[in-house]
């Protein structure tokens, strides 16, 4: 018996085996979750079908996070396919490369909000409609960095994006409580992702993070998909609201931060 028996739940955001969302999938799915799959055009469509194949997923659908009319049809199959949701997780965030790079000063207007409009406010809107397919019990989850509370080199517009979709989770599990649904968010250590490699120098940043952090190492997939498990089940019937840190311990320590 797994700690989501019986529970369907969506995971956005995957895009290939070292996305941090396949390592939610992978341990939802180890706990007995049925899940479904979004994917972004034909070439991230042949990248995700496998992996949902690998997990079982009964429900793959195209879904662009920044067009409504998408996100309306993407609901509806939902609704149309499994009647009720009982959680979403939401791993979606995109800027501009060129923002990533320099001086945060030199952020474009255009930049700011391509960054605001897919990192957090997709969050928001996939929320809304979740939200309406979901009984007392229901769970959203979504992904953080220290990037929001730290001026990390190089982050730059993506900081200011995790710091709107944090406090889009205090929002929604707010709005939300009422109804029994809960929203937290999870701020993972730097992980090497297909979203990491655009992030100037991140390879001097993983360094920094293993060095600051109380554990001596940065964290993998697996264990921030443990915690996903965790905030998603019963396990945390009275958490919501919450930023849980999985970075062992670089943000409580005391080595050296490599950011302000």
């Amino acid at each position: 018996m797994g700690v989501l028996d019986g529970k369907k739940g969506l995971v956005l955001g995957v895009a290939n085996e070292k996305s941090i969302a396949w390592g939610v999938a992978q341990a939802c799915r180890r706990e007995g979750a049925e899940l479904g799959f979004n994917y972004l055009g034909a070439a991230l469509e042949k990248r995700v079908r496998p992996l949902a194949e690998k997990v079982g997923a009964s429900f793959v659908a195209q879904l662009d996070v920044s067009d409504d009319a998408q996100l309306d049809d993407f609901f509806a199959q939902v609704e149309r396919q499994w009647g009720e949701l009982d959680f979403m997780v939401h791993s979606i965030a995109y800027a501009n490369k060129d923002a990533l790079k320099g001086n945060f000063r030199d952020t474009t207007r255009a930049d700011f909000h391509l960054a605001l409009d897919v990192s957090a406010y997709s969050f928001i809107a996939c929320a809304q409609r979740a939200a309406r397919l979901m009984r007392p019990g229901g769970a959203m989850l979504t992904m953080s960095y220290l990037g929001a509370v730290r001026a990390v080199p190089n982050y730059n517009v993506m900081g200011v994006a995790k710091a709107a979709l944090e406090s889009a989770t205090r929002y929604l599990a707010h709005d939300l409580g009422p109804e029994g649904i809960r929203v937290n968010a999870i701020s993972a250590g730097p992980i090497r992702t297909l979203a990491a490699s655009g992030i100037g120098d991140f390879r001097k940043l993983m360094d920094k993070a293993a060095r600051g952090s109380m554990l001596k190492r940065t964290v993998t997939q697996e264990e921030v998909g443990n915690a996903a498990v965790y905030l998603l089940s019963d396990w945390a019937s009275g958490v919501t609201g919450e930023v849980h840190y999985v970075d062992a311990g670089f943000s409580v320590g005391a080595g050296d931060p490599g950011c302000a």
